[in-house]
């Protein structure tokens, strides 16, 4: 009887303790994708870490990618939990790896959308697509919504091959390398998001003067968090909340100053449709789009 008995008390602790074990993980690990500097980056988001580990009572790591496409390979073989997605690569990862989107910050200014920009110096005497012809072109990745949306551009001018096109053409990994490349004349047309291009201006409004903007695109939902599917639902659950809650909190405010960032607000797998119809007019499949 008593063997029975300790039987039934062990199947009831397997029972119980294996879905408490899933649920309590030690440490997440969530990635960044190299939108500016990758020091400033760190920067801005090591405190957001750190309130995360304080509220939910696990530690919470950051890691940064030295390019935008290493994000989707690298979240399966570093067994990322998370990562802060860019528009293109939130859709990617979604195709591919089924993460679900959670939450995204608001900017400063109330906005929690991006444009992306093609632009040019002043000087350059470039004014329209015939003008870039033979000229240098920098992109940051393959894997962002700014050079999807060049090459849609391009497109509807009727450019389908930038290598026959333009001289030279390069990606310089992040956006305000590719905005330093124009400004710099080592390239004579660069593509960015607006974001980066609109925080250097105000670090230095000298930069307004010396380039021209000459095209932008429609507005994409900004950077996003996502988490992978197999995350407990409770540890989601919790993380969604206190993002959503962080402004409410002033250490929340604190730290999502630090950010630049006024609040989160919930994120949706329809708010990235419209990256289709850009991949579209780029002539682009997203399921089976070689980003890398």
């Amino acid at each position: 009887m008593t063997k029975r008995i300790f039987g039934i008390v062990i199947f009831f602790l397997v029972i119980v303790c294996i879905p408490l074990k899933a649920a309590c993980k030690e440490e997440l690990l969530i990635g960044l994708i190299p939108e500016e500097n990758i020091f400033k980056q760190m920067d801005r988001y090591t405190p957001l870490a750190e309130y995360l580990s304080s509220r939910l009572g696990i530690k919470v790591k950051l890691t940064i990618l030295s390019r935008y496409g290493d994000i989707i390979d690298r979240f399966v073989t570093r067994d990322m939990d998370g990562a802060f997605f860019s528009i293109l690569t939130s859709v990617l990862a979604t195709e591919k790896l089924g993460v679900e989107p959670i939450a995204r910050p608001v900017n400063l200014d109330g906005t929690s959308s991006i444009t992306s920009y093609i632009f040019v110096r002043k000087d350059s005497g470039i004014k329209t697509v015939s003008d870039m012809k033979d000229k240098r072109i920098a992109f940051v990745d393959r894997a962002t919504v700014s050079y999807l949306f060049a090459l849609a551009f391009l497109r509807g001018k009727a450019v389908r091959d930038i290598d026959s096109y333009f001289k030279e053409y390069y990606f310089t990994g992040s956006h305000d390398s590719a905005i330093y490349s124009v400004l710099d004349n080592r390239a004579d047309v660069g593509a960015a998001e607006s974001k980066v291009y609109e925080k250097m201006i105000k670090k230095d409004p000298t930069i307004r003067d010396e380039l021209d903007i000459i095209a932008r695109s429609g507005e994409f939902p900004d950077t996003t968090l996502c988490l992978k599917k197999d995350l407990p639902v409770q540890i989601k659950t919790k993380i969604k909340n206190i993002l959503l809650n962080m402004d409410r909190d002033p250490g929340g405010r604190e730290v999502l100053n630090k950010l630049e960032a006024r609040e989160f607000v919930r994120a949706d797998k329809k708010d990235f449709l419209p990256l289709f119809d850009l991949a579209r007019k780029a002539g682009i499949s997203i399921r089976d789009y070689k980003y890398r």
